[in-house]
């Protein structure tokens, strides 16, 4: 059906030229071809061309040959679900196989419900502990295929659907089976932990050595076969939580104890025992290497590379004594285990032809294996050479022969080896059993996977059987499951014929049927194989799924679904009956040994390794005399009938849960590491059921898609019309209808389409034609655009050309038509010149006519004619020279100009190709794409604030103006009338004006005389200064010469040595900070362990029938520091010896040592934890020692100096004052006769002339200044000592003044206390001295006005305090200003005048702009004043009116005692000390109140940490009164209230910020006013009244330390616990950028999980993070935590981001990169927005932003490598090489990454020195800081709010 389906898809889409298809091959199964010529009806064949460029003919004959299949499109290659493939069949399977196994490394692949695993023969990196975390809690398509996903799917619907789970686990031998299970029971180890101490989890995987040691050997394709099939249970509680294990086993190769063919081991056990045989322990056992054992070495090489049996011993030991095996019971199974080893080294000897045997009585191995079972060696040695026949009538004892004895021997070897494997197996199970009721299981089911080989016998037609009952069973949970999908999704249900292997499991199984046959054999008493085979021949011949060979008679055939196998029955009677002569066993069960002894006792069960039930000890009685048995009673059951029992109870074990199947391949039988070999995978996929799988689903709607995936990948294949609809699935309909024409080739579902095989890929071809013909339109408008341009440009050189060579030619003819011209003129004139002077030459010739001789004026004539021609000929002949000597230097010059420049422009485009291709080219242009768009907004936002700032400025220029201008009206209002009064003033002004003109210009006069001498002094001074200017610098130079020289010889290695000391300071310090935090984690975690065991130890005192102890302490009342840890220990000591009593001794054992365990734990690590807090308080103690110090000697210089500063600073004052005055004048003279007198010489030499007077007045001054300021300051000294000594004489009182302070005269305060004193003892006499009381009312008023005057010193003193320090500010900025002063004036000096006199006003405007500013500040600070004033008058006016209203509701029965009150005489109400009273009844209430109910918003609106700050008053107060006891109590009661809020409110983030907030406050407060100096360098005067006096808290210090690092921690777990889901879903998967993603098509898995997923948006993380933000702000947190708890979580989202995209192929593409780089921009903007830049939160995600870029980068070059490493700094080679081989186009314009690439990359980063994991520790947490922060806040300004209920707290 699935051919003819096929045929059907091939003919319905007729191949057309360039179609890929797959054909059949010898070497490669299948191979890959393309379709060169359309395919026409009729065609007997296919036109191929093949990968090697080959052609090829395939014929096409559809009654005989197979249709070729088609493939799929690459982009649909390397899925990580095979059924997400277009066309599934073989090769496709076998081909993406192929591809992620040796391209990607990818050995997990999903094939639906069925999880395929290739066995790599490499260790990977996928398996450690943090990828454990990565896959727990994700959904199973979410992620990369892997064995942690199998087991998360399992645990995941067990607690969801709370149905028992299965995982099966098949395969060959060597593919991996054992490996697998044992990572899927260490997932469920992890993640599953118990929740006691039991170690449950840890026992289970200590099984593993174990059973791999007696039950696993090397084979010839497998170097840790198992021997054997296991079916692990874990149980799990109502909370999923391991509470225990169960391990049946099945079918146990017992043959292998004494036979093993070539290259193969036996079991490891044995071996393992001889590389150990040398210890001291073992040296009684007799063994040496296990070359001298023959079962041991019939195999040949006993070792295996890469393996340490010694060390795989001692793992095996660890194993047994962890699961609780005794020693005594160790060295016996060991004894037993080499006493095998010395049974199969007997030496037999033969007699009469071998039909007598005999073994010697002195053979060594013979009396070792009986000493070391404890047998008789007599009785050993005679009956392993004969045996005991009885009947009826008698018994008698036969020899047997050699060939018998030799049987028997092994036989016995074999028994006691499968016996001892069943008892450790029940001893496994013993350990692993609870008796807590279990909730739920999953199983594990470890077996073999169909066998064939040459020689096939019992062991393999078991494993066969088994194989079949298995794929029965996954068949129709295949076809089950495809079913309710197509229910649930209301798709119409048409029956799938699948192949049912039911009859050939009757061949087997059924009545008559093989095993029934061979059982039926066995029991008569001269069966043999041939009889069985024979009757197998009668009884089966017409079976379709038997056969009989042609060739043998005692062989048979069976068909199975994955092939036919030939069997052997040799030795199928033998095997199947498993006999051991009684004898022997009987001599075994009188072993001295009682362990021995009971291995072979008969059992009531024979099922091998049952559940292990709970039952009473019981003791073993033997009998002295044996019963008698029949020898011919059949005594139990055969194996075969066995093995058919045990495998129906799996059946119904799988059939009642819901099961996982993992299928394990094996790529080739050479064990190389990523090594394909198609034949043998094709095998194995043929023989697991994979394929079946494949079959089934293309029979239906192989393909699905969810309606907006669809809509999202084939939206480029709608129309606009169909867009604009809302309703995605209408519009999906629409367009499968119009594409789509056959109805049948897909259906809608309610959630998803399905597809028929091969649509998806029809889809994607369309797809796939729209983007290459939009790429080709794209492609055609810019090459057409780009031609056009280069035409116009080649167009516009070439008029240019023209134009200009037309111009050369135009100017060369003009040339040359000019010089014609000329050449003519000039022969005209040349011609006509001599031919005058010829003829005046013959003319003035004296000789009359005919005279001269007739040939001479002839021969004149032609030699003047033949020189002339010849002077033509050379001018001709040495223009040509020249000419060509012109071109050839042209030429060659032209051709070293293009060399030239051709060289130039070679090396202007390599420098260009190297920028182009640097990481810092692309970084930068990464940078300005993807952040002009965050730097525009941010410019927006920046206009923004600045243009709310100026209309701010101008609102409040135009207020200020208007006031200016009424101002200005009232001053011009007064000053007309003032003006009348003022004419008579007018004229005096004006004769003193003329008056100062005139004296002015006799000034001008002496100025000039004066400019004349200055211009001359300035002269010579300047040349001066020039030579001590050179001077100088040369000397200047030497210096830095030589101190250079020096510094480098010297600094050098000490600023080395001194920086290495402090980066290892400082590693120590974070490495001892970050373990002390761990340790305080572990202290916290041992503490809430500590608190279960107690709750758990109360449930059951509460339990009827139970006496309860009174000594129920809550665990919180000892949660500090403190003795009463000491008495609680004692109390719970006391309830477990009650708890042993009532309970039993056994279990309470147990948890009795284990509560030990927990007591001697916590002891050790408070010991270590007060070790390192007394370290640690030792650095802070030098590092403070060191401060103070320094400290110190500051005031002391302070105060040495404050004399002279203050002397100095009245001087400084006045000489201010002095200088101001004289700058003035001179500017106004300076501006005065600036506008008068235009000469620039005059302005220039006056200014001069006038500063050198006051620079020389001034230095002069300073001279006299410095004499007057020592004197006094040295008068000062001398009067300051000679007071000092006058108080040393004087007596210190003790006495504590209440209303006075340390600025009270010491002498009056004694004199008054004196008198004081006196007054009180005479107060008895006052009656005597006055009768009326007067002098006792005068006394009591001169007692009041005493403390008035006190009060007002104290005030005036410290009034004049602040004034003193006001003055000094007032002084340090005087300085500062008279400093620029002098600078101005410096500068000014060599400028011209009008640049001076601009100088000037400029420096005034500067100044008056900055008053005004310093103006405005303060008005500023006075309306905020205002407010807070205004503020607090509205809460005292409330507290007024509450006060009132309380007033008038106190009840009567107060009213007498007010009266009597009254009477009381009035006493002045003291000011708030900052100190709150309470009585100790009221501590509850207090803690309750102000703790336990408190809710964070009802302290919203006052002081932030307000409940530290009342918490310390109350504490200072128990302090002032000196209450040790109340300290104790209350800071006690208030760690624990804390402690139970928070356990509480375990998930609660405003509730854990806010408490920890206050923690961190009051263990400020305790800082800030402890009294130490280095804790109160920012405190204020009154701040320092506020300090403790009595008592020294610095434990509680410690202890409020830890309790706020356990609360950070928690802060941080409930932050992680609410990000967590958001992180994936909106970092990675979250579509920022629309349409900038693309969806592939997704397999079985992936659709089955999304159902019910929940996704998130970065902006709702990022609404998050603002909500964490504003609570930790609001709530008063300190900057530097709120900084630390960011970095924290943005290192979590870096790690959970990157580690899911190391994990999945899916999101590793160009877009997800550019998507990511664009979130974590995001990002970043928000810690910039939130000043959080230097709490290094974003350097945490830079490995994820190079991840983003290694995504974008191009892949293709060597280039490209060396980019990427030189870019990829953050990340580790396994990382890169990850990513890279994740890298999946989404579409198929995009290249994949060869694997080439990949090696180069790996080349170039082998250097690296990175750590060996992949995937990043999101757990980690960085050691956290708490930095002392004080308050500004002084106590006695803080107000209690009437909503905490707190009236029962008194002010002090």
């Amino acid at each position: 059906m699935f051919k003819l389906f096929l045929s059907l898809l091939f003919f319905s889409f007729p191949p057309l030229q360039y179609t890929r298809v797959w054909i059949p091959d010898p070497d490669e199964v299948w191979r890959s071809a393309e379709i060169i010529k359309d395919y026409k009806e009729g065609d007997k064949s296919l036109q191929l061309k093949l990968e090697d460029e080959t052609l090829y003919e395939y014929p096409i004959d559809l009654p005989g040959s197979e249709l070729p299949f088609l493939r799929n499109p690459d982009i649909l290659v390397g899925q990580n679900d095979l059924t997400a493939l277009s066309y599934l069949h073989e090769p496709a399977v076998l081909h993406n196989l192929k591809v992620r196994f040796l391209e990607s490394n990818h050995i997990y692949t999903y094939c639906g419900i069925v999880l395929v695993a290739i066995n790599p023969y490499e260790q990977l990196p996928i398996y450690e502990q943090d990828v454990i975390y990565a896959y727990s809690g994700q959904n199973m398509g979410d992620m990369d295929p892997h064995i942690f996903a199998v087991a998360e799917e399992a645990y995941k619907q067990m607690a969801r659907d709370e149905k028992n789970q299965s995982i099966i686990v098949s395969g060959e031998s060597g593919a991996g089976k054992t490996v697998s299970a044992k990572y899927a029971m260490r997932f469920f180890a992890t993640v599953g932990g118990s929740a006691s101490e039991t170690n449950i989890e840890a026992k289970v995987l200590a099984s593993s050595p174990i059973v791999e040691a007696i039950g696993n050997a090397k084979t010839t394709r497998n170097d840790n076969s198992s021997r054997f099939g296991k079916y692990i249970q874990i149980g799990f509680d109502k909370r999923y939580h391991i509470i225990g294990a169960n391990m049946r086993t099945y079918l146990l190769e017992k043959s292998r104890v004494v036979f093993q063919a070539e290259d193969e081991r036996n079991y490891h056990i044995f071996y393992q025992l001889c590389a150990s045989s040398s210890l001291p322990e073992f040296k009684d056992l007799g063994l040496t290497c296990a070359e001298d054992f023959f079962y041991t070495s019939q195999g040949g090489d006993t070792s295996i590379d890469g393996v340490d049996d010694a060390d795989d011993f001692e793992k095996t030991r660890h194993a047994f004594t962890l699961l609780g095996v005794k020693e005594s019971h160790q060295t016996t199974i060991f004894r037993i285990i080499a006493a095998i080893l010395h049974l199969g080294n007997l030496k037999i000897q033969g007699e009469r032809d071998g039909e007598v045997c005999s073994v010697s009585s002195e053979d060594e191995h013979l009396s070792s294996f009986c000493s070391l079972l404890g047998v008789e060696h007599s009785q050993m040695q005679h009956w392993l050479c004969h045996c005991k026949l009885v009947t009826t009538a008698e018994t008698y004892v036969k020899s047997m022969s050699l060939h018998q004895v030799v049987n028997a021997r092994n036989a016995l070897a074999k028994h006691i080896y499968a016996q001892l494997f069943n008892w450790i197996v029940q001893h496994i199970n013993k350990a692993l059993h609870t008796t807590v009721k279990q909730h739920s299981f999953i199983g594990v089911l470890d077996i073999y996977g169909f066998e064939t080989f040459e020689v096939n016998s019992f062991e393999q037609f078991c494993i066969n059987y088994a194989n079949e009952k298995l794929q029965q069973q996954f068949n129709s949970h295949v076809f089950k499951l495809e079913q309710e999908e197509y229910m649930k999704e209301g798709i119409p249900w048409t029956l799938i014929d699948f192949y049912d292997n039911q009859p050939c499991i009757d061949l087997i199984e059924a009545k008559l049927g093989i095993l029934d046959l061979l059982d039926e054999e066995c029991k008569v008493p001269k069966g043999t194989d041939q009889n069985w085979a024979q009757k197998l021949y009668d009884r089966h011949a017409a079976s379709l799924h038997f056969q009989k060979p042609r060739m043998s008679n005692t062989s048979f055939i069976v068909l199975h679904f994955a092939d036919k196998v030939e069997y052997q029955s040799e030795g199928f009677l033998e095997k199947n009956r498993d006999t051991v002569y009684e004898e022997q066993i009987n001599i075994l069960k009188a072993s001295k040994y009682q362990m021995v002894a009971d291995l072979f006792q008969e059992e009531t069960d024979a099922v091998p390794a049952s559940a292990v039930q709970k039952r009473t000890p019981r003791i073993n009685v033997r009998s002295a005399k044996p019963a008698f048995k029949a020898a011919n009673k059949e005594h139990r059951k055969t194996v075969g009938h066995q093995f058919r029992n045990s495998l129906q109870l799996l059946m119904e074990t799988l059939n009642a849960t819901t099961p996982h199947y993992v299928r394990c391949i094996k790529p080739n039988d050479e064990k190389l590491p990523f090594k394909f070999d198609p034949k043998r995978t094709v095998q194995q996929l043929r023989a697991c059921g994979v394929l079946e799988t494949i079959r089934i689903s293309a029979a239906g709607f192989p393909s699905r898609w969810s309606y907006p995936d669809f809509f999202n990948r084939y939206r480029v294949l709608m129309n606009k019309r169909d867009l604009s609809k809302n309703d995605k699935k209408q519009i999906c309909q629409t367009l499968l209808e119009n594409l789509i024409k056959d109805p049948d080739k897909f259906q809608f579902g309610r959630t998803k389409i399905f597809f028929r095989a091969g649509q998806v890929a029809y889809l994607e071809k369309l797809r796939a034609d729209k983007f290459r013909a939009a790429t080709i339109m794209i492609q055609k408008t810019v090459r057409g655009w780009l031609q056009r341009a280069r035409y116009q440009r080649l167009r516009r050189a070439t008029l240019a050309l023209q134009r200009y060579a037309r111009g050369h030619l135009a100017r060369r003819l003009f040339q040359h038509l000019r010089r014609t011209r000329a050449a003519i003129i000039l022969q005209k004139q040349y011609r006509m010149l001599r031919m005058r002077r010829a003829f005046l030459r013959v003319r003035s010739e004296d000789l009359p006519p005919g005279t001269l001789p007739g040939g001479s004026l002839h021969e004149e004539r032609t030699f003047m004619f033949t020189s002339h021609k010849a002077t033509i000929l050379q001018k001709y002949a040495r223009g040509w020279l020249a000419r060509a000597r012109f071109r050839r230097a042209q030429a060659a010059a032209v051709v070293l100009q293009c060399h030239w420049r051709r060289l130039r422009a070679r090396r202007q485009l390599q420098a260009l190709r190297i920028e182009a291709r640097s990481a810092q080219h692309l970084k930068k242009l990464n940078i300005g794409m993807e952040n002009k768009v965050v730097q525009l907004q941010r410019k927006v936002d920046e206009q923004n604030k600045e243009n709310k700032l100026l209309n701010e400025q101008l609102s409040m220029l135009t207020s200020a103006h208007s006031s200016e201008v009424e101002k200005l009206k009232k001053e011009l209002q007064q000053y007309q009338q003032t003006q009348q009064g003022d004419g008579k003033q007018l004229l005096s002004l004006q004769e003193e004006t003329e008056r100062l003109r005139m004296e002015l210009e006799r000034a001008h006069g002496e100025r000039e005389v004066l400019e004349d001498s200055h211009g001359k002094e300035r002269d010579l001074l300047r040349k001066r200064i020039c030579d001590l200017e050179e001077e100088n610098a040369l000397l200047k130079q030497e210096k830095e010469e030589l101190n250079s020289r020096i510094l480098c010889q010297s600094e050098g290695e000490f600023a080395r040595n001194t920086v290495e000391e402090n980066m290892q300071m400082k590693k120590e310090l974070e490495e001892e900070r970050s373990r002390y935090q761990n340790l305080v984690k572990e202290y916290a975690s041992l503490e809430q362990r500590y608190d279960n065991l107690r709750n758990e130890m109360t449930i059951f005192k509460q339990t009827p029938g139970h006496r309860r102890n009174p000594s129920n302490q809550s665990s919180l009342e000892s949660d500090s520091n403190n003795p009463s840890i000491c008495t609680s220990e004692i109390g719970d000591t006391e309830d477990v010896i009650q708890q042993v009593e009532e309970i039993g001794m056994e279990k309470a054992a147990m948890d009795m040592t284990l509560f030990l365990k927990l007591q001697k734990r916590v002891r050790e690590l408070e010991l270590e934890r007060k070790k390192l807090q007394a370290q640690l308080e030792k650095k802070e103690q030098e590092s403070k020692k060191s401060q103070v110090i320094e400290i110190k000697t500051e005031v002391a210089s302070e105060h040495e100096d404050f004399a002279y500063n203050t002397l100095k600073r009245q001087e400084l004052e006045s000489e201010n004052k002095k200088l101001k005055n004289e700058l003035n004048e001179l500017r106004k003279a300076i501006a005065d006769h600036a506008t008068q007198n235009n000469s620039s010489n005059d302005v220039q030499d006056g200014y001069n002339l006038l500063l050198n007077q006051l620079k020389s007045a001034n230095e002069e001054l300073e001279v006299r200044k410095e004499e007057v300021l020592i004197l006094r300051s040295q008068i000062m000294k001398a009067a300051q000592q000679k007071e000092s000594g006058k108080n040393m004489e004087s007596i210190s009182p003790n006495a504590s003044w209440p209303n006075s302070d340390r600025h009270v005269d010491q002498e009056d305060a004694i004199e008054a206390y004196q008198g004081m004193c006196e007054t009180n003892r005479k107060t008895e006499d006052w009656g005597y001295l006055n009768e009326d009381g007067e002098l006792g009312l005068a006394y009591q008023g001169l007692k009041q006005v005493a403390r008035l005057l006190e009060a007002q010193l104290q005030d005036q003193r410290r009034e004049h305090e602040e004034e003193m320090e006001a003055l000094r500010n007032q002084m340090d900025l005087m300085q500062e200003e008279l400093e620029k002063q002098q600078q101005a004036f410096l500068q000014t000096l060599q400028l011209s005048p009008e640049i001076q006199v601009e100088f000037g006003l400029q420096q005034e405007i500067t100044r008056l702009t900055n008053e005004n500013l310093d103006l405005k500040e303060l008005l500023e600070k006075l309306e905020k004043n205002e407010k807070k004033l205004k503020k607090q008058l509205k809460i005292y006016m409330k507290k007024v009116q509450d006060f009132e209203a309380s007033q008038t509701v106190v009840p009567v029965e107060r009213r007498p005692h007010e009266r009597s009150m009254q009477v009381a005489v009035q006493r002045k109400e003291k000011d708030f000390q900052g100190m709150l009273e309470y009585y100790k009844e009221d501590e509850p209430l207090l803690i309750r109140n102000l703790i336990t109910d408190l809710k964070p918003q009802a302290v919203s609106a006052t002081v932030p940490c307000l409940p530290a700050y009342i918490l310390y008053m109350c504490i200072r107060h128990a302090d002032y009164i000196n209450d040790d006891q109340k300290v104790h109590s209350l800071l006690t009661s208030t760690i624990n209230g804390v402690k139970k809020v928070l356990k509480k409110h375990q998930d609660d983030f405003e509730m854990t910020s806010f408490w920890l907030a206050n923690t961190c406050r009051l263990l400020h407060c305790l800082k800030q006013y402890s009294g130490e100096e280095g804790f109160m360098t920012q405190n204020t005067a009154k701040q320092n009244e506020h300090c403790l006096k009595n008592f020294d808290l610095t434990e509680y210090r410690q202890v409020l330390g830890h309790l706020s690092i356990q609360i950070y921690q928690q802060l941080i777990n409930i932050a992680e616990g609410i990000l967590q889901p958001m992180i994936v879903s909106a970092v990675l998967e979250n579509e920022s950028i629309q349409g900038l993603s693309s969806v592939k098509p997704v397999g079985y898995r992936k659709y089955c999980s999304k159902e019910g997923d929940s996704s998130y948006s970065l902006d709702e993380m990022i609404r998050q993070l603002n909500t964490f933000h504003s609570i930790m702000c609001d709530q008063g947190l300190d900057p530097e935590i709120i900084q630390q708890v960011f970095k924290q979580l943005f290192y979590m989202i870096n790690a959970i981001t990157l580690n899911n995209l190391l994990l999945r192929k899916d999101v590793c593409s160009w877009s997800t990169g550019m998507q990511l780089r664009f979130n974590i921009s995001q990002l970043e903007e928000w810690l910039r927005g939130k000043n959080l830049q230097q709490s290094g939160a974003a350097q945490t995600l830079e490995p994820l932003i190079q991840a983003a870029q290694l995504l974008q980068l191009k892949k293709k070059t060597s280039e490209d490598a060396e980019a990427i490493c030189s870019l990829c700094t953050s990340l580790s080679t396994q990382q890169i090489v990850k990513i890279l081989n994740l890298y999946t186009p989404v579409n198929e314009f995009e290249e994949r990454v060869t694997v080439a690439f990949i090696r180069n990359i790996q080349k170039q980063l082998q250097e690296r020195n990175d750590p060996p994991q992949l995937l990043l520790d999101f757990k980690h947490m960085f050691p956290v800081l708490f930095p002392f922060n004080p308050s500004a806040i002084t106590m006695d300004s803080i107000h209690l709010p009437a909503s905490l209920n707190l009236d029962f707290l008194n002010k002090v």
